[in-house]
Formats: structure tokens, C-alpha cells, sequence
């Protein structure tokens, strides 16, 4: 994983806003799997277990809490990290939380707590392969990925000898456990997304890696 903090200060402006917009195709599809767990009402996915819980502490919507503690955790890597936090690192601060409100507007008409179980089940599995699909397209876009979802890539990169999905498994359980003492919804699709989401990011990221690197031009 120490690739996460290579050098791409050689990119030229144009490769740069080719690596940004492959980020933000993944953020889109990474949030849109979010969305959908939160639209089950089955659980949800780990990280958003955590915001959930900040967000009933503190009265604010689940995006706007989620763009906070997002800019907390960039600024945390920012002073102790080099070579991590970069351009996307921003963009997937400030953009997530209203792709995720964008998408549960479009949304709730259509899944929700009064849809027929079978649907919600589907809802929930679908959630946790497209957030996974999407997570490996911004982490492969080298252009910077989340702050949360650099926690389990630092870790990684400190403990080579652990497969990155044990640390993200690791990581998920540590968020659910903070998440649910504050109040945040656990259930079926949090359980099912502490098992699956580090091991199918780690499934996805040698998929998505050769055509994005054909498109960048990466070696």
C-alpha cells in the first residue's frame, strides 16, 4: 500500500484534472453504495455508523456532520503524515456529504423503511459492492482519497506484514463501536459491511487499476 504516498508532484495540470475526474466518478458510485445502505434501514455502513451517532448528538444532518469530521480527520493527517492527504483528500472532504443528501433525496421515494424486505436486503448487499467498487476507483486515481478511508491505508502502510483488508476489517469495528455508544444505527447491512467491505475493496482495486492507469498513462 505505500503507493498511497508516492510522489505526484510530476503530473502536469492535465493529468491532474484526469486523476480528479476518475475521483470524483468514484466518489459518486462509492457514495451512492452509502446512500443505499441508509436507505435499507438495515444498518449502515460503518463509517456512516460513527456520523450517525455525531449527527443525533449534535442535531445536524448526517452530510453535514460528515463533511466536519471529514475536514478534522484531513487536518489530523495533514500535521502528522506526509504524503498521504492530497488535492482528492479535499474534494472527497467537501463533496461527500452533499452526494450522499443528493442521493437520499432521489432516493427515499423508492427504498425506505416501508419497502418490502427483499428489496432492502438487496438494497444492503448492493450498498456494500458499489461502495467498495467505488472506494478502489478513488484510491486508484492516486489523486487523494478520503480522510476516514486514509485512516486504514496509513495503518496499512505502517503494519506491511497485515493485509490491508484485516486493517480495514480493524478499522470498521472501531468505527461501529464509537458510532453505536453515540447512538448510531447498527443492524444487518453494519455487520455485513464489517466483513465484506475490506475484503471486496481489496477484491476490486487490481480490477479497477489497469484501465485507470491506461487512462492516466501511469506506469
Amino acid at each position: 500500500m505505500a503507493q498511497f504516498a508516492s510522489d505526484t508532484s510530476a503530473r502536469s495540470a492535465q493529468d491532474w484534472a484526469k486523476a480528479l475526474v476518475i475521483l470524483l466518478i468514484g466518489l459518486t458510485v462509492a457514495h451512492l453504495g452509502v446512500t443505499l445502505f441508509l436507505q435499507s434501514s438495515l444498518g449502515t455502513d460503518t463509517f456512516t455508523v460513527f456520523i450517525q451517532g455525531l449527527s443525533r448528538v449534535f442535531g445536524l444532518t448526517v452530510g453535514t456532520v460528515h463533511v466536519i469530521v471529514l475536514c478534522i480527520l484531513m487536518a489530523v493527517m495533514l500535521l502528522t503524515t506526509k504524503g498521504y492527504v492530497k488535492p482528492g483528500t479535499v474534494v472527497c472532504a467537501f463533496c461527500g456529504g452533499p452526494i450522499i443528501d443528493a442521493f437520499t433525496w432521489l432516493l427515499q421515494g423508492a427504498i425506505n423503511e416501508m419497502s418490502p424486505m427483499a428489496l432492502r436486503i438487496a438494497s444492503m448487499l448492493v450498498g456494500c459492492v458499489v461502495l467498495s467498487l467505488g472506494m478502489s476507483i478513488v484510491i486508484n486515481s492516486n489523486a487523494g482519497t478520503g480522510p476516514n478511508d486514509l485512516v486504514a491505508i496509513i495503518l496499512s502502510d505502517k503494519l506491511p506484514n497485515i493485509e490491508f483488508r484485516w486493517v480495514r476489517v480493524a478499522c470498521d469495528l472501531f468505527f461501529v463501536a464509537a458510532g453505536f455508544a453515540l447512538g448510531g444505527t447498527v443492524g444487518a447491512g453494519t455487520i455485513v459491511a464489517v466483513l465484506l467491505t475490506g475484503p471486496l475493496v481489496q477484491f476490486w482495486l487490481p480490477k479497477t487499476a489497469a484501465p485507470i492507469r491506461a487512462i492516466l498513462k501511469d506506469r
